[in-house]
């Protein structure tokens, strides 16, 4: 077994900083985690900490049957892929992948078949005897991947490894890494400020800010169910659109009321929201659960087009609703917009959000 559990783990940076505050996270064998969050949030802080390149302040880490807080990483039985690739230039290809092994003093015949198994993997046949500053980037890249192969071990660390690659070559990378996982099912912890590469890798997702884990969960989970305010700002692209809204009551039925809008509340809504009537709360809508509405509707209300964004598949649609910004996604690409005009939008109500307004956790 090759889980990995985090108890009460913190990070400290003298008396000052607390990067890392009350981690608690188990990562099954074989399973694929992503940390997400913005820069500085802690994601790479807890990772290094795992591999051992950062001491642990306080908590405990656990890799299998052992607790790893006093080993070095060399001990730890971790392969780290990292955000420069970290090959060694003077070196071609095979020994790049050999090094590791190398230094371990395992026979050359053996390295040879770990590299022939990590090289039929991903495709490195060709590039054996090449030196990396003769390989692209995404080639770099598959050679540390391949380097963490061939060591056979118990976790993959994986440290922002397409930052440095452009658009296309991110994505292709993401299906090699997919790929990777469904032939080498390797227990993994994958670090990322990128929020599609953690909901489209991850088994489950880790979101983090200022140190502190702030919801783990599938990635259907985070996106249709955020903890609170900024899981739901955070995941997604566009983000959602968040306005303040008064919660009223009229007969039976729930209203969500703000400046130039008022929204009939389905009744799933009723029993979260009962208690705030007559109080104001945040409501959230994501972009894709907005579009082009009817104006009798009681979804609907009326928004000023303020950006046209013509992506070809979709328009996204910068508009405003009193003081506040809403952009809407997935509208037809045939339909002409114009700056300035006044359509109607309808949301699906079955797909709000609302959270407190003080301490920004969810109301469900």
């Amino acid at each position: 077994m090759s889980e990995v559990v985090l108890s009460k783990v913190n990070k400290y940076y003298g008396e000052i900083h607390h990067a890392v505050k009350d981690v608690d996270l188990a990562i099954a064998d074989e399973e694929f985690v992503a940390l997400v969050g913005p820069s500085g949030c802690g994601k790479s802080t807890t990772l290094r900490m795992i591999a051992g390149l950062e001491d642990i302040s306080t908590g405990e880490i656990r890799i299998g049957d052992r607790v790893v807080n006093a080993l070095p990483p060399r001990d730890r039985d971790v392969a780290m892929v990292f955000q420069n690739y970290a090959l060694y230039q003077h070196m071609s290809v095979y020994d790049n992948l050999a090094f590791g092994l190398r230094n371990k003093k395992v026979a050359e015949d053996k390295i040879k078949k770990e590299i022939d198994r990590a090289v039929g993997i991903l495709g490195l046949n060709e590039l054996l005897q090449r030196k990396p500053r003769q390989l692209s980037g995404g080639q770099q890249q598959r050679v540390a991947l391949g380097r963490c192969i061939v060591r056979n071990p118990k976790v993959f660390l994986f440290d922002e490894p397409l930052s440095n690659l452009d658009a296309k070559l991110r994505t292709q990378m993401r299906l090699e890494i997919k790929r990777l996982r469904s032939r080498v099912p390797t227990t993994s912890v994958f670090v990322t400020h990128d929020q599609v590469e953690a909901m489209t890798l991850g088994d489950r997702v880790v979101v983090m800010m200022d140190g502190r884990v702030q919801q783990v969960g599938t990635p259907l989970e985070v996106y249709g169910n955020p903890a609170n305010k900024f899981v739901a700002g955070f995941i997604g692209a566009p983000s959602m659109n968040f306005l303040s809204v008064k919660i009223s009551e009229e007969g039976s039925s729930l209203f969500a009321d703000a400046p130039f809008l008022r929204l009939a509340l389905p009744s799933a809504n009723n029993r979260a929201l009962a208690s705030w009537r007559g109080k104001k709360v945040f409501m959230g809508m994501r972009p894709e659960h907005l579009s082009l509405g009817n104006e009798i509707s009681q979804c609907c209300f009326n928004a000023g087009v303020e950006v046209v964004e013509q992506l070809g598949s979709e328009i996204i649609l910068e508009t405003s609703v009193g003081d506040a910004r809403v952009a809407v996604a997935r509208v037809d690409p045939q339909v002409p917009f114009t700056v300035g005009e006044t359509i109607p939008l309808s949301v699906q109500p079955e797909r709000l959000h609302f959270f407190d307004p003080i301490t920004e956790v969810a109301i469900r």
